[in-house]
């Protein structure tokens, strides 16, 4: 115990000397932190298509003087930062792409960006913190361009696009960056990476070992029926009822079998497509929708009795249904040993009492793809402006987000980097959960 508190102590000891002595560069770039930011909340842009974003961000990584990567999974950013000394290989990882939402806010930087998405025309706005994501990286990276004396290794800023998802047809995101190689030459040792939270007030860091974040997937439901008029439905087959059927049996998964009390499981029907006019009972049905599970035990039984039970609704009513179940993303686990190593630095950053143990959550991460392949450490930044008595969600119109935190996300990974290739600790990657 004497020994573990003295690392403890030391690691502390390392980040505040750092942060002091480095508190000029921190002043310095807080403005242009908050002005990309700004620049790219008003010029956002879809997965896959982040065009003007990857310029903008290669222009100023290559201003640094650090080796820059460009068309990486389409219109990735990879920069390498070479310290002064020989030592490990940290990744920093910020997401880079906008979402199909029309924003709503009042704000001088407001995106009236339109474009389009899956056929129609729709706006576009960074709904989810990924400019303020790209804004800390960007700062991470002039700051510590200027003290590579103090690098015990290499730094490699992987700035990535499609964090949303990829364009149907189309790969993209976490994985197609690790499929081109990201993690390899130089060969990273670990990744960190963290996420703008607007209901997390400013100041503050939340952060969980072990899984944090649910694997996601997307399911497909054909429902087919027998087409008749809307005036006898006797002589057809009704696909909408056997939908609303399942889409009510769907829930009782959940309510019912799945046993709530180990992790959380979740199954969301976001879509329902069928028919052309009032009077007429359709011949088909799509239900589209998304399974979130913090459990590969779990997600295994619940696909499993998804699949039977929509086949056997289908049947009760005469009709026929078939389910696809597409994966998407891993569970985003947080090594615990990274963790445990990380601690001490949030803490001297932030504030002991700043740094809280979160709950997992169901929203989903790609992160979790790099984190199956090196160790990983994912965790929240307060967005929130103190006292504030209404925060909007991710994903929503009216979201945003104050930009006095975005300061202690840079400090933040800052430290970490430091301190992890100044450490002789390594964590070992295992017992990270399989799907």
């Amino acid at each position: 115990m004497k020994k573990l508190g003295l690392l403890t102590f030391l690691c502390c000891g390392l980040t505040v000397f750092a942060q002091k002595s480095m508190e000029k560069d921190f002043s310095a770039i807080e403005d242009k932190v908050i002005e990309w930011r700004r620049y790219f909340h008003e010029h956002p842009e879809l997965s896959n298509r982040e065009f003007e974003t990857a310029e903008k961000i290669a222009d100023h990584l290559k201003s640094l003087g650090i080796e820059v990567q460009t068309g990486v999974a389409h219109t990735g950013v990879v920069g390498i930062l070479k310290g002064n000394k020989p030592g490990k290989v940290v990744a920093l990882r910020a997401d880079i792409d906008a979402l199909p939402v029309t924003e709503r806010n009042d704000l001088p930087f407001k995106s009236n960006v339109t474009s389009e998405y899956l056929g129609s025309e729709v706006g576009v706005m960074h709904a989810c913190g990924h400019d303020t994501h790209i804004a800390i990286l960007m700062g991470v990276a002039e700051v510590l361009s200027k003290n590579k004396d103090r690098i015990k290794g290499t730094v490699k800023f992987i700035f990535q696009p499609a964090e949303e998802g990829a364009p149907p047809g189309e790969e993209g995101g976490a994985a197609l960056m690790i499929k081109e190689g990201v993690l390899q030459n130089p060969d990273v040792d670990a990744i960190f990476g963290l996420h703008i939270n607007s209901q997390t007030p400013v100041g503050m860091i939340r952060y969980k070992s072990g899984g944090t974040m649910a694997a996601a997937q997307r399911f497909v439901i054909n429902v087919k029926g027998k087409q008749s008029h809307g005036s006898q439905p006797w002589s057809g087959v009704d696909p909408i009822l056997i939908s609303a059927k399942i889409i009510d049996g769907l829930q009782t998964i959940i309510s019912r079998e799945m046993n709530l009390t180990n992790e959380a499981a979740v199954i969301t029907v976001g879509k329902i497509t069928s028919g052309v006019r009032n009077n007429i009972i359709p011949e088909s049905a799509e239900i589209v929708g998304t399974i979130r599970t913090l459990d590969y035990d779990m997600q295994k039984q619940l696909n499993r009795r998804m699949k039977e039970m929509v086949q056997s609704i289908a049947e009760a009513y005469r009709g026929e249904a078939t389910t696809e179940i597409a994966s998407g993303t891993a569970i985003t686990y947080n090594n615990p040993e990274l963790v445990s190593q990380m601690i001490p630095t949030m803490k001297a950053v932030a504030g002991k009492e700043n740094v809280v143990v979160a709950k997992a959550v169901t929203g989903a991460e790609d992160f979790s793809f790099y984190q199956e392949k090196v160790p990983g450490f994912f965790f929240f930044l307060g967005g929130m402006t103190p006292g504030t008595k209404e925060s909007f969600p991710h994903h929503t119109p009216d979201f945003r987000i104050d930009d006095s935190g975005l300061l202690l996300g840079v400090k933040t990974l800052t430290a970490m980097s430091l301190d992890y290739l100044n450490s002789d600790k390594t964590p070992r990657l295992e017992n990270q959960p399989k799907g």
